[in-house]
């Protein structure tokens, strides 16, 4: 019994002791770890936050490109936003081309994907044939195309026999951005998409075949619904980025909106505001309206996600 009694009076101590040496470990391993946050912090803070945070002040300014003798006007500038036929045309262009975009390269990813996974000879090569565009600066990108579809010279026009104006008129200068886009940026969600495909068990494969399936059955049963959280984050991060479309669009237009500002974006207005229209103040607004815009399609996309998990259990 004094043996019991002294062991129910030195576990607490012993617990103590275990408690407050956790903590210690904790505190230290937070003070060293911290050293190695801080450099990223900083940036993050310095060239995220700082500049998000500026720009939500300057939104309810009437503060031009000088800095100086900006005033408060408080939400003005968002009212003539969201009352500005401009801003909104520009906002459509982006949400028509993130609509040609996104189906399209979800598509031909998973296509490209399949064959550089299902070929035998030579598969080093279609695999860096399909993703090398993707390593190419914008500009080298749409200046190539730029003069793959110009008019008369183009070598686009000349393969095909055809004349077609593709950067000087609106029916079709919008295609033209969509094609280059297509070219130079479907080799990123082709990696992710071989990636999904190299993950997948073989024996499910196997399994299939000695039960008869066929390799339609086989893709429809095994393939897609495996790859259905990949899809899922390429078409999230292709429609985040279509919606900030500027670089090609510029570019291939010769930074112009296009014809018949038809290519213009929000991204590039909001540019023009700010940086030829002099109006920091009202670009600020209008850049926070769609970072509100981009923040609520994120978000959707991480709500559908948890549903589809809590649906699946």
């Amino acid at each position: 019994m004094t043996t019991t009694g002294a062991q129910t009076v030195i576990r607490p101590a012993r617990a103590r002791t275990a408690t407050a040496g956790a903590t210690v470990r904790r505190r230290q391993g937070f003070q060293h770890g911290g050293w190695f946050v801080a450099p990223f912090l900083a940036l993050f803070v310095l060239f995220v936050v700082w500049p998000l945070l500026r720009g939500v002040h300057l939104s309810f300014t009437d503060a031009n490109i000088s800095g100086e003798g900006a005033s408060f006007i408080g939400l003005d500038n968002y009212r003539e936003a969201l009352n500005d036929s401009a801003m909104w045309d520009a906002l459509g262009h982006s949400a028509y081309f993130t609509l040609l975009v996104v189906p399209c390269i979800t598509v031909m990813a998973f296509l490209l994907a399949m064959l550089a996974h299902h070929i035998e000879r030579g598969k080093w090569l279609w695999r860096l044939c399909f993703f090398v565009p993707f390593l190419l600066p914008s500009t080298v990108a749409a200046n190539m195309w730029q003069w793959l579809f110009t008019q008369g010279i183009g070598l686009f026009n000349h393969t095909l026999g055809i004349d077609t104006p593709w950067l000087t008129d609106k029916s079709y200068a919008m295609f033209a951005i969509v094609i280059q886009t297509l070219w130079w940026t479907v080799g990123f969600s082709f990696l992710l998409y071989l990636a999904a495909l190299q993950s997948i068990p073989g024996h499910l494969y196997e399994a299939a075949r000695l039960d008869g399936a066929n390799a339609w059955h086989r893709m429809v049963h095994i393939t897609l619904p495996m790859l259905r959280n990949i899809t899922g984050l390429v078409i999230a991060l292709q429609v985040l980025a279509s919606l900030q479309l500027f670089d090609q669009a510029v570019v291939m237009m010769d930074f112009s909106p296009g014809p018949e500002l038809s290519t213009r974006s929000f991204v590039q207005y909001t540019l023009e505001q700010g940086f030829t229209s002099y109006r920091v103040g009202y670009a600020s607004a209008m850049s926070i309206i769609f970072f509100v815009i981009i923040a609520v399609v994120a978000l959707a996309r991480m709500w559908l996600l948890r549903n589809r998990e809590e649906g699946g259990r």
